[in-house]
């Protein structure tokens, strides 16, 4: 079973190894050097008010996944970027799915709109991910790398509960 919470700094290096073996698999994200716990605690710390971070464990507590939204300077202020990262091995379990219900609920709390993604075009699994949450194609005026795609999800014009790719506009007066 999949258990979903805040992640916090005590949390940061079972989160940077995970991430970092990703990393040194290579292909599925845009970073390329390992990073540490101090770096993710340092993420975490940097925009407290506007950001929101869930960690996904098993059973047995070990971390299989994390996600986190946070402001983002080439964003209009209505808007958060995404990042999420499942263990290697563990994906297509429900991880990323039960991840982006508690980070768009958090998103929705703290006020923004939509949400914004950036997957590097090779990241297949990635793309589709996103495509199953309800993103649709974007692209930034000033991105101009075709190597990268960007993603958007519009926070409330899809319902809080249920399908998550449904359209019901309803649901920001809800």
């Amino acid at each position: 079973m999949i258990h979903i919470r805040r992640a916090g700094p005590l949390d940061a290096r079972p989160l940077a190894e995970l991430l970092n073996a990703i990393i040194a698999q290579g292909g599925t994200t845009a970073m390329t050097n390992a990073i540490t716990a101090d770096t993710l605690r340092g993420w975490m710390a940097a925009d407290p008010g506007k950001s929101a971070w869930h960690l996904a464990e098993d059973d047995t507590g070990t971390a299989i996944g994390f996600q986190w939204i946070e402001q983002h300077p080439e964003l209009p202020a209505d808007a958060c970027s995404i990042a999420t990262f499942v263990r290697i091995g563990a994906q297509g379990l429900g991880t990323g799915s039960a991840l982006f219900s508690a980070t768009a609920t958090a998103a929705r709390a703290l006020g923004y709109g939509w949400i914004h993604a950036t997957i590097p075009g090779q990241n297949t699994g990635g793309l589709a991910y996103y495509q199953s949450r309800g993103f649709e194609s974007y692209r930034l005026a000033h991105h101009t790398d075709p190597t990268k795609q960007q993603k958007r999800f519009d926070l409330w014009s899809r319902p809080r509960l249920g399908c998550p790719y449904a359209r019901d506009a309803s649901v920001k007066n809800q």
